[in-house]
């Protein structure tokens, strides 16, 4: 078996072809991303999962998929619930705190329950993103609010819930996608606001939840720290925002070198993202040409990044013995009013 590669891969369809099997024993990736093209029914995903971690011959490769509910979500019924986007909550803490806080919570381990089911190990959530009243669609009601310190407060929340559901989060998109005004899976968006305004809102929610081992990058270019470099390219954003001023340690993932918010081919792209201190990329369309490209560019994982990817394996948890999804699900709707369609 060969040495784990610093990159996270997906796959074209509900099980794996002959080809990526191969793919996928040679290059030994890290992680592997489902996407709804990748999801059929429970049984399926349970089987496809499987099947990677017995290609890479590693019980505990992780499994990530992005499950937020409303819009991202990759599970959808009529074999999972259907969950709201996380404005929700937010917007019920404004009236109840604590039943906004219990209402994240709950959420987010109903998804994990769902999740863990099937063999799916990550949740690409919460997303702590601050939206602000021209924040693209994109992210949209994805932010949980306008107020950073109720992004801080609920995003623990589901972060504990993730965690007591038997998933680990991904905290996204560091050091904050709020001020995007443009959709960076068309298009590179570009923040013209200075680092003062940066400091004094977007980057508090990740500074408040740092000590979490999994954290997504953000493809915006902050003009006030690098005008050069998108933040998931950029050094001075990494190593001068990121580790340093908000103090992340965990196990740093690029967001989709997919989206066309970055330049060059993927072998570019990917080089870019780990020379700037990233541990490892994300490449999610399933193109084998393009997944080919990424691992041959890929070193392997090593260092201080083997490091903080091993730390944060090690944080998965079972999820709570005796945790009843029908009685849960009763008092989230009840908490919510969430009808769930």
């Amino acid at each position: 078996m060969s040495m784990i590669k610093a990159f996270i891969s997906g796959c074209a369809g509900t099980s794996l072809s002959a080809a990526e099997q191969a793919f996928f024993e040679e290059h030994n990736p890290w992680g592997l991303i489902l996407f709804a093209r990748n999801v059929d029914s429970p049984d399926q995903v349970r089987e496809l999962t499987r099947s990677f971690r017995d290609a890479v011959g590693r019980a505990d490769a992780p499994v990530l998929v992005d499950q937020e509910g409303g819009r991202v979500q990759r599970l959808r019924p009529p074999h999972w619930r259907k969950y709201p986007a996380p404005k929700l909550f937010g917007d019920l803490y404004k009236a109840d705190e604590t039943a906004g806080k219990r209402a994240a919570f709950l959420g987010a381990q109903l998804i994990a329950a769902d999740l863990t089911e099937v063999g799916i190990t990550v949740d690409c959530l919460p997303c702590l993103d601050v939206r602000f009243p021209d924040t693209v669609d994109a992210i949209g009601d994805r932010a949980l609010s306008d107020d950073p310190e109720t992004v801080a407060i609920l995003g623990r929340e589901m972060i504990n819930g993730a965690i007591a559901g038997g998933v680990l989060p991904v905290i996204k998109h560091i050091p904050g996608h709020g001020r995007a005004k443009v959709d960076s899976h068309l298009e590179l968006p570009r923040v013209t606001d200075d680092k003062n305004a940066l400091e004094a809102v977007d980057f508090l929610p990740f500074k408040a939840l740092a000590d979490i081992s999994l954290g997504m990058t953000a493809h915006l270019l902050y003009e006030s720290i690098d005008p050069a470099n998108p933040g998931t390219q950029s050094s001075l954003v990494i190593n001068g925002i990121i580790r340093d001023e908000i103090g992340f340690d965990g196990c740093l993932m690029s967001d989709d070198i997919s989206m066309k918010a970055l330049g060059g081919d993927v072998s570019s792209r990917s080089r870019k993202i780990w020379d700037a201190g990233c541990d490892v990329v994300l490449h999610c369309n399933g193109d084998m040409m393009e997944m080919q490209a990424v691992a041959d560019a890929a070193p392997v994982l090593a260092g201080r990044s083997l490091e903080r990817c091993n730390t944060a394996l090690a944080g998965y948890k079972v999820l709570e013995p005796g945790f009843d999804t029908d009685k849960a699900w009763a008092e989230f709707q009840s908490l919510t009013g969430w009808a769930g369609v």
